[in-house]
């Protein structure tokens, strides 16, 4: 398996997005774009912060070494931190030029309702797993989510781009509030159709945390079909605990978890079971894990392989190991 390091230096000179197609993060929007095909930013994010800071790279291996070795920890220490309930305490941003954009407080709890089913498999469509996944299946990763403080602010910016300017009030956005140790998300009107971008761990605090589109965070209020289930910002919190798109932005790629199946690349929609890939052995691919891109309604189910990954960030040794304290 490549190392995360060798992966993260070849992105850093060869800048290929990982989505079927481009993203202009300077086009700005007059209107509410109409969301149709899951565009996540995370991975184009993350290689415009390699270029402004070489050094990521090297933090970044060294929270996946630290991840490999918490993986092969079947010590009681190891075992017990996973059984144990984990609580994020979450910050919602909202950042609004309109009524609209303005999202009411029963649409930013329905997203904490949301994140907590998804996590907890207490999401309806959990048993919708095809038989040759549910052994893989993650069950509860013992991660609650509860909301600790909503911050509002009105601007005259018609659509934010993914440059993280929302995160910093001196740039019209709103500033993090203690992001080592609560989860910072900002909700505003992306542009480019770009549903949501996170950062990994490794990254500065000054901008930890993760942007959704207005149009797809929650269950109801202003959410649109096909993302109206509350999964973008379940992708996103996936990214931002360390997991990595399936297809490991590459074709064929690693997402360096060992139990989810090689994509060729993202799927989109909701793909016809079983949906094979072309990759080594042609393995039926895993097109309803929260980590691809289909559709809010296709997506349902992490496995134990991230469930590990994700937890590893938060022991002791681990990059948001505060957040536990």
């Amino acid at each position: 398996m490549k190392s995360v390091l060798s992966i993260l230096l070849c992105s850093m000179f060869f800048l290929v997005g990982c989505t079927e197609e481009t993203i202009n993060t300077s086009i700005t929007q007059n209107d509410e774009d109409v969301l149709s095909k899951r565009v996540c930013y995370t991975y184009e994010v993350l290689q415009e912060q390699l270029k402004q800071d070489p050094s990521l790279a090297i933090r970044m291996q060294q929270i996946e070494d630290f991840t490999e070795r918490f993986t092969k920890d079947k010590s009681p220490a190891s075992l017990r931190l996973l059984g144990d309930t984990l609580e994020i305490p979450v910050i919602v941003n909202v950042l609004y030029k309109t009524t609209v954009q303005n999202i009411s407080s029963a649409q930013i709890q329905s997203q904490i309702t949301a994140l907590n089913n998804d996590f907890q498999a207490a999401n309806t469509d959990y048993n919708l797993t095809p038989s040759v996944f549910q052994s893989l299946r993650a069950g509860n990763t013992k991660i609650r989510f509860v909301l600790d403080g909503i911050i509002r602010k009105s601007t005259t910016k018609t659509g934010w781009s993914a440059d993280n300017s929302m995160k910093s009030t001196a740039k019209g956005g709103i500033s993090p509030s203690s992001p080592t140790t609560k989860l910072n998300i900002w909700v505003c009107n992306l542009s480019g159709g770009i549903l949501g971008y996170a950062q990994f761990p490794g990254g500065s605090s000054a901008t930890d945390g993760i942007v959704i589109d207005n149009n797809a965070f929650g269950t109801t209020g202003t959410v649109q079909a096909p993302f109206n289930k509350g999964r973008t910002a379940t992708h996103e919190v996936g990214h931002w605990m360390n997991l990595r798109h399936i297809w490991g932005d590459a074709n064929c790629g690693s997402d360096l978890v060992s139990d989810t199946p090689n994509h060729n690349t993202a799927n989109y929609g909701c793909p016809t079971y079983p949906h094979y890939s072309t990759c080594s052995g042609k393995p039926v691919e895993m097109t309803m894990n929260y980590m691809d891109y289909s559709d809010d309604a296709c997506m349902y189910m992490f496995t134990s392989g991230q469930k590990t990954r994700m937890r590893a960030i938060f022991a002791s040794g681990g990059p948001r190991y505060s957040f536990g304290q």
